[in-house]
């Protein structure tokens, strides 16, 4: 079966499984699973249930699909994500966002916890994502092309929206939330970043580091989805730190950091600009 004929299949499923169709997709990372609490009207299918899913194995990660309304939008809310180190191959982790796109998702939320590199960060901080930078040294954009996707090289320039990152900026003010701003690093993982690597990833231009997003982002450019990304510092970077780094860690700190997430994250959704 072709990809597109896949994807298709589990778009198919999950249409005959809701109401209205998504127009705004999310991905929620690390312990930042509360924004479906607050969604009405909800219908949630398990990855397992959807034809073609992948099934996430990670701690903090629920595993489940929810399509509901929050304010004015239709939301598809990945609870949990894919990841390149668990094995999926970069096609495999970003292929929700393709099946988002057949089902009218115009523009995606993409959450991370992650770990800070640059010196004026610290645990808890929010830090909203201005471009990225790929040392995965892989993308979900090898291979094949189907044009009934996206163009064979899409433009990169803006990454993430400029139009939905001001939206962001005015909602953060109205709730007068502290947030940062800077650049994310994709490390392969599953291992925490040596000191050694973290120094390479300073000099590079990046502020934070973590194991996602940037293949959701490059898949989500492609389709032309207009795409933000919010990343939870939990914890600082290998040599920026004391101690040795835990996944439990990353889960408390994001946790804790929910709330104000959650709270930027519904403003953006349900305010007029």
């Amino acid at each position: 079966m072709e990809f597109y004929d896949k994807v298709k299949a589990s778009a198919d499923f999950i249409s005959k499984r809701i109401k209205e169709s998504p127009t705004v997709g999310v991905i929620l990372g690390s312990g930042l699973g509360d924004l479906v609490d607050i969604m009405e009207e909800k219908e949630v299918i398990p990855y397992r249930e959807i034809p073609g899913f992948p099934v996430s194995k990670v701690q903090g990660h629920a595993g489940n699909l929810v399509i509901g309304r929050l304010g004015k939008e239709v939301l598809m809310v990945m609870q949990g994500r894919f990841h390149y180190y668990e094995g999926f191959s970069m096609k495999e982790l970003t292929y929700p966002v393709f099946v988002m796109k057949l089902l009218g998702v115009d523009k995606l939320i993409v959450t991370n916890a992650c770990g800070g590199i640059n010196r004026g960060f610290k645990p808890g901080d929010l830090m909203l994502i201005t471009d990225f930078i790929n040392t995965a040294w892989s993308n979900p954009l090898i291979g094949d092309n189907d044009e009934r996707f996206g163009v064979r090289f899409p433009d990169m320039s803006e990454p993430y929206s400029s139009e939905l990152r001001e939206r962001a900026v005015k909602a953060a003010k109205r709730l007068s939330i502290d947030f940062k701003e800077g650049v994310y690093a994709i490390h392969q993982g599953p291992y925490y970043e040596t000191a050694a690597e973290i120094r390479m990833y300073d000099r590079i231009g990046a502020d934070a580091v973590g194991m996602s997003t940037v293949p959701e982002t490059i898949a989500a450019n492609y389709l032309g989805i207009k795409t933000l990304a919010i990343a939870c510092i939990t914890n600082m970077a290998t040599g920026l730190r004391e101690g040795k780094h835990s996944h439990e860690e990353v889960l408390r700190i994001a946790e804790e950091s929910g709330e104000r997430l959650l709270k930027w994250v519904k403003e953006i959704l349900v305010s007029e600009n």
